[in-house]
């Protein structure tokens, strides 16, 4: 894992930013916009996150250690799947942030950082997935 491969991506959200922070924190709303992807947590700083679900008719059980959680503002987590091919151990997890911060009443500029990639070429490959799947995030979340 190269941990000095970082990336951040922002996208305005139409909506107060408590919307967008439970959009963020609960189970159900995160399986709309991750595939149908089970989160398992009780976001306390210490605790497990666990991401499961199935992907192309293949079971996961991907997660990590919530690091930081500032209700309404922050969340940080160390993310490991066995996707990427490398052992489940601690110098193969990235870590995954979610800043928020209030523009205006009711438009919220959500930020998802990632820090560690397995490859040059995941990390560009992110570079090209993340702004859809953060369109994707800002629909499910502006219908709610």
């Amino acid at each position: 894992m190269n941990q000095d491969l970082i990336q951040s991506h922002s996208i305005e959200i139409n909506t107060p930013l408590a919307t967008v922070w439970r959009a963020l924190i609960t189970p159900e709303i995160i399986a709309k916009y991750l595939h149908g992807t089970e989160t398992i947590t009780d976001w306390k700083v210490g605790s497990k996150v666990t991401f499961q679900g199935e992907y192309e008719g293949k079971a996961y059980r991907d997660g990590g250690i919530i690091k930081e959680f500032i209700p309404n503002k922050k969340i940080a987590y160390t993310y490991w799947t066995g996707f990427s091919g490398l052992e489940d151990k601690s110098e193969n997890y990235s870590l995954i942030t979610y800043d928020v911060e209030s523009i205006t009443p009711d438009k919220t500029q959500f930020t998802w950082t990632t820090k560690g990639f397995t490859s040059e070429k995941e990390f560009e490959g992110s570079k090209s997935s993340m702004p859809p799947f953060l369109e994707n995030i800002k629909s499910i979340v502006e219908k709610l």
